[in-house]
């Protein structure tokens, strides 16, 4: 049996460190890697010792960014009384894409779970506190994922905010658009009829 190179078999173990990728995956990537010419390798090198030299945290929200504040804390055009929250970058990037909220974020970096050891300690909670403090933010909009995890953030991020004169808010949730009713999961079901609205 050929023995595979050292080089070649520590490019396959890294790939497969990424999350999602598995061992097959992470094969495929390492001989597309030796394929293509050096340069283009390398600009996938290159791009990612970039992001890892250039990318820090926001220091307003704890988005990712280039300078000391994310495009999004620094264009004047955004409506600073809203505030949304969300766990993770992604997150936030799903949200903008969706093109229709103009307001601030704010990124938890994880959310509370007690099972895997990450606590309320390990989030951006006191730098979110210190955000709605001073009262110039009106709304503060709950987009933690539905999950028991998500929603255990949620409510703890409600608690840690009812001393304060802010409106918080839920993203809506429910049956979307043009599903039939009987291949809708009971979990989507029940938020549906919970969060029911007045016609």
């Amino acid at each position: 049996m050929a023995e595979i190179s050292e080089s070649v078999s520590q490019l396959i173990d890294q790939f497969a460190k990424l999350p999602g990728i598995g061992r097959k995956s992470a094969e495929r990537l390492t001989y597309h890697v030796l394929r293509v010419p050096s340069d283009v390798a390398m600009e996938l090198a290159n791009a990612i010792r970039k992001v890892k030299e250039n990318i820090r945290y926001c220091s307003a929200c704890f988005n990712l960014a280039e300078s000391e504040l994310c495009s999004i804390c620094a264009d004047p055009r955004r409506d600073t009384t809203q505030l949304c929250v969300v766990e993770q970058p992604r997150d936030l990037i799903s949200l903008e894409q969706a093109g229709v909220y103009r307001g601030l974020y704010h990124v938890l970096l994880g959310r509370i779970a007690p099972l895997e050891g990450i606590g309320p300690d390990q989030l951006t909670l006191d730098q979110l506190v210190d955000r709605v403090a001073p009262g110039t933010i009106r709304e503060v909009i709950m987009a933690t994922n539905p999950t028991v995890e998500g929603d255990g953030t949620a409510l703890h991020i409600s608690n840690l905010l009812a001393p304060y004169q802010v409106s918080i808010t839920r993203l809506a949730r429910g049956i979307t658009t043009g599903s039939i009713l009987e291949y809708t999961n009971k979990e989507i079901l029940a938020d549906a009829l919970t969060g029911r609205q007045k016609l």
